[in-house]
């Protein structure tokens, strides 16, 4: 049987109140409720009975109280000693999600010295609709994300804006009529290889919507689902991309990439770090998700 349900469990027995249980446990009210559900299903039992100001206790709430408390609390008090005999705010591993780019470039990097503190991450990539899911599923206590979730169930705040710009080798921008995409007339793209991220291009849609005023037609000639395999793409000459600025930088800087336009406002899209709200207390996903936060200013 998990041990969180036994242990919002006797919360709740002992307060007498879903509310109290939720607030000693750090998890929201919702979540208790779904949690002592979730027991009485496996019990096939009632637990409690709601009266005025709380609960009530049935007899198998009782029996199963005097049965397990003793054992509940001798594996928390474990738990919250750690194995070293003390308390270790990284005892908790953290599974952490979010676009591979962005944490392999960005997140991973910035979590680097509390790596060394001992805390222990769990990473996964993928698309932001799967990773959500994930995240509401219970599988996740922090997701990076271009979309921001709603509900109570989830805590969502802006972490960091990707500025997208778009790129070409030197000898291949050499040859576009600058002067026509400056005036915002995307011909001069038309008839060079595409790069995209995917097949839809939401990049490259988003990108020609803000700066152009227009639809992107055209079908990508390259299509990988990793923008670091797109930039490598680029650079070596194979066509045109829009990529996010962060991600290109040091190739803008050393040259091997030019910039075919430098929009008085470059388009953005803003990520979100979203945590579950049970696991926002949680010592080691506070401390990842402070550090990131303070980190992601300087992104």
């Amino acid at each position: 049987m998990d041990l969180s349900l036994m242990r919002t469990f006797l919360a709740a027995y002992r307060t007498g109140s879903l509310t109290a249980a939720a607030r000693q446990e750090g998890l929201s009210q919702s979540t208790v409720t779904a949690q002592i559900r979730s027991l009485e299903q496996q019990l096939g039992a009632q637990l409690f009975r709601r009266v005025a100001r709380g609960v009530v206790p049935t007899t198998v709430a009782d029996e199963l109280a005097a049965e397990a408390a003793p054992h509940v609390d001798a594996l928390v008090a474990i738990g919250e000693r750690g194995v070293a005999g003390r308390a270790d705010p990284f005892a908790q591993p953290v599974h952490l999600a979010g676009p591979a780019e962005l944490t392999a470039v960005r997140v991973l990097p910035a979590l680097a010295p509390l790596v060394r503190r001992g805390l222990r991450l769990r990473v996964t990539l993928g698309v932001a609709d799967e990773l959500l899911a994930g995240l509401s599923a219970g599988r996740y206590h922090l997701v990076v994300s271009s979309i921001r979730p709603r509900g109570r169930a989830v805590v969502a705040v802006p972490l960091t804006d990707e500025e997208f710009v778009l790129v070409a080798a030197p000898e291949l921008a050499a040859g576009i009529d600058s002067g026509r995409l400056a005036a915002g007339d995307p011909a001069p793209l038309r008839d060079l290889p595409l790069l995209s991220y995917a097949e839809d291009r939401p990049i490259v849609r988003r990108y020609w919507r803000s700066v152009f005023g227009t639809r992107s037609s055209q079908i990508p000639a390259v299509v990988v689902p990793d923008l670091r395999a797109v930039l490598s793409a680029v650079v070596a000459g194979a066509g045109v991309s829009v990529l996010p600025y962060y991600l290109c930088a040091s190739e803008l800087a050393a040259g091997d990439l030019v910039p075919l336009l430098e929009p008085e406002v470059p388009p953005l899209n803003t990520l979100f770090l979203a945590c579950r709200a049970d696991a926002v207390d949680i010592p080691s996903v506070a401390a990842v998700r402070t550090r990131l936060l303070d980190r992601a200013r300087d992104w």
